[in-house]
């Protein structure tokens, strides 16, 4: 955004002092790379309007609401972080929402959008309103709102409040990726407090987020597991490959079967259309995820579970890690409950019968698992309680149970999680580690120094 500030500043204004986003710092390579290509993408979308300028200010709506005792107001501002242009008679205004991808807007973002824009720094000569949504990634735009201003209000009032009302109306506490910059997160009681969660004992780094993602991307590469972090756009023919697209899709087809309601276990009886919308499998992948979930129905946990116990799919858990000051995030694929102690278990596929020996290095969530379930920070009972690995293989099945509360098993995740996280939360440079790795590098595009092989010269004719 700082950076077009600058391409669309009429000639020889001077630029601020400092951009968007407060003081600078030395951008990671990754980050220089995307922003050229962003910038591209954005001068190719949108030609230069000779008659639209940049607002002088963003478009911020603000809105004054009785306190329910009539001692006053609470003032709330309502923003869209977007590119804001207008006519200079004032009449047209032009929002522009960047995206990494086109996606499909609610009616109600579409409604608030389109209110920040008509009446954000109200002016009395405004007359239209458009807002276009642009993807940074392809230069793609779409237009999602285009009318009169007394157009944007009619939205507004009819798809907008409802959603704004229940928001500030709201008193749901949803624990999440924004505990990291939450001013009451300190004193919130839905934020449950994990001290010494992953073994570190160091709050001079900045407050961020750990997951067992973000630990595995790091090890692989410390740019590809910064980047990543960022959500840079991923490459679709990595990130969506055959297998890594079909242990998606049958994750997803058991997070829909366990929710149903009333439960029922897995069966072997596959539907011949399983592939859940939105995935994209070859038959061949197709065929192996029949026989993978044809054997996952022999050790599925609805099998045993009792049916007034609580099942949670995919749940998300969020701790607060005091001693290091991180947010750690976790996501079981099955989270239930065995004679009222809890059961973690994840599943995964592979094409391969050849087994792990140790399943705590070669899957470190399961070691999160254990830190999670053995320091009894799931709320209900403290003692009892297990970890599951379920690995469907084109053979067969192997399910394996982890004792959480044994001190041998306690020690090994400890060890796991803490060289995990030790050298990602020294890092500073996040720099990249070339080699044979980037060939399969989801962010490789965004990199100067990526390494890919060599293609092999034509055979003379």
């Amino acid at each position: 955004m700082a950076a077009a500030d600058g391409l669309e500043r009429p000639v020889g204004e001077p630029l601020p002092s400092a951009p968007r986003g407060g003081r600078q710092r030395p951008l990671h390579d990754g980050v220089r790379q995307w922003t050229k290509h962003a910038l591209r993408m954005y001068q190719d979308a949108f030609s230069p309007d000779p008659e639209l300028l940049p607002a002088h200010t963003p478009w911020v709506y603000r809105y004054h609401r009785p306190v329910g005792d009539g001692s006053g107001h609470l003032k709330y501002r309502i923003t869209a972080w977007g590119r804001c242009f207008e006519s200079a008679d004032g009449r047209l205004r032009e929002l522009r929402l960047p995206v990494n991808r086109l996606r499909a807007r609610s009616a109600a973002e579409r409604a608030v959008a389109a209110l920040v824009a008509a009446e954000g720094n109200s002016d009395p000569r405004l007359e239209r309103v458009r807002v276009v949504q642009f993807a940074l990634s392809d230069g793609r735009t779409e237009l999602i709102f285009d009318g009169t201003r007394d157009e944007a209000l009619a939205v507004y009032r009819a798809d907008g409040a409802p959603a704004v009302r229940a928001l500030l109306d709201g008193r749901e506490y949803r624990p999440g990726t924004a505990c990291v910059s939450c001013a009451i997160a300190p004193v919130c009681p839905a934020l449950p407090r994990a001290e010494g969660l992953l073994g570190i004992a160091d709050r001079s780094r900045p407050r961020r987020s750990w997951s067992s993602t973000t630990g595995r991307g790091h090890r692989s590469c410390p740019a590809r597991g910064y980047l990543r972090g960022l959500r840079l756009p991923a490459d679709d023919a990595v990130e969506r490959g055959a297998a890594a697209e079909r242990g998606r899709a049958i994750h997803a087809f058991l997070a829909e079967r366990h929710g149903r309601q009333p439960r029922t276990p897995c069966t072997a009886e596959v539907p011949a259309d399983w592939v859940p919308e939105g995935y994209r499998l070859p038959d061949e992948e197709r065929r192996l995820g029949t026989e993978l979930l044809r054997h996952h129905a022999e050790v599925c946990a609805l099998r045993t579970v009792d049916p007034w116990s609580e099942i949670r799919t995919e749940p998300r858990l969020v701790f607060d890690d005091t001693a290091a000051d991180l947010l750690v995030l976790a996501e079981p694929d099955l989270l239930y409950q065995d004679a009222g102690s809890w059961v973690w278990r994840e599943t995964k596929t592979s094409g391969s019968d050849r087994p792990s020996r140790d399943v705590l290095v070669a899957y470190p969530q399961l070691a999160l698992a254990v830190r999670i379930i053995g320091g009894g920070l799931l709320p209900g009972p403290r003692t009892g309680g297990r970890v599951e690995l379920e690995v469907l293989r084109p053979s067969g099945v192997d399910l394996r149970t982890v004792d959480p509360f044994a001190p041998a098993t306690q020690a090994a995740a400890q060890a796991v999680l803490q060289e995990q996280v030790s050298d990602w939360h020294a890092e500073r440079l996040f720099g990249a580690v070339p080699g044979r790795g980037c060939t399969h590098c989801e962010v490789g595009k965004w990199c100067s120094v990526r390494q890919l092989p060599e293609e092999e010269p034509e055979a003379p004719r």
